[in-house]
């Protein structure tokens, strides 16, 4: 059994793969507003933690399509490497250095599909000893039977499966580092979470 090996703000960095505008259209296994809302919370996090974040697609020019675009405008300034063609983001040097260069050891990845683009530089990274953070509800795929083998490869090589929520979490430590702060952003995508947020507004207004 492995030991718990928790994210960690200062050794972490957020890797978002093949976001296309038109793979998105294979994904099945949430709904679209599901899915596009778990995206844009991952990325919401990211900011929120100041991590290095690096985008990447593969063949724009083909059905993939590009980027969508509300993520090229959340991040103006991150690397962003259109891979040509490899299907493995990682048999992309420009890709793999743009990881080398955060000096960063715990990668959290997301992408489409789950079982290809997630899956791959997964273990890969793995492979090259890099601790590998899947985020499971911001990565999508054709169906949950093609998402659950998906799942159980990863892990099975020593990926960890985490919801985007899960990662903010074990990324703040303590409510007290600031709850007004990350409560208004999971009061942004998860609207229940609101509601405790109203509540305690009320309790500390008296």
């Amino acid at each position: 059994m492995q030991p718990y090996n928790r994210l960690n703000k200062d050794d972490a960095v957020v890797l978002l793969v093949d976001h296309q505008t038109g793979l998105i259209s294979l994904v099945q296994d949430f709904t679209p507003n599901e899915f596009k809302n778990n995206v844009l919370a991952l990325a919401d996090l990211a900011r929120f933690f100041q991590l290095p974040t690096i985008l990447t697609t593969s063949f724009e020019q083909g059905p993939n399509g590009p980027l969508v675009p509300e993520l090229k405008e959340m991040f103006p300034s991150a690397p962003y490497i259109a891979r040509p063609g490899q299907i493995n983001a990682w048999d992309n040097a420009d890709f793999v250095a743009a990881v080398k260069a955060t000096g960063r050891k715990q990668l959290i990845i997301a992408g489409v599909v789950t079982d290809v683009c997630v899956a791959f530089p997964t273990l890969s990274a793995l492979a090259e000893g890099f601790d590998v953070f899947v985020v499971t509800d911001a990565s999508g795929t054709f169906d949950k039977t093609v998402q659950q083998a998906a799942w159980a490869r990863m892990s099975a090589a020593g990926a960890q499966m985490m919801n985007w929520f899960a990662v903010a979490c074990e990324l703040h430590r303590d409510w007290r580092n600031d709850i007004e702060g990350l409560g208004h952003l999971l009061s942004e995508r998860i609207p229940n979470y609101r509601n405790l947020m109203n509540s305690y507004a009320a309790l500390t207004a008296r």
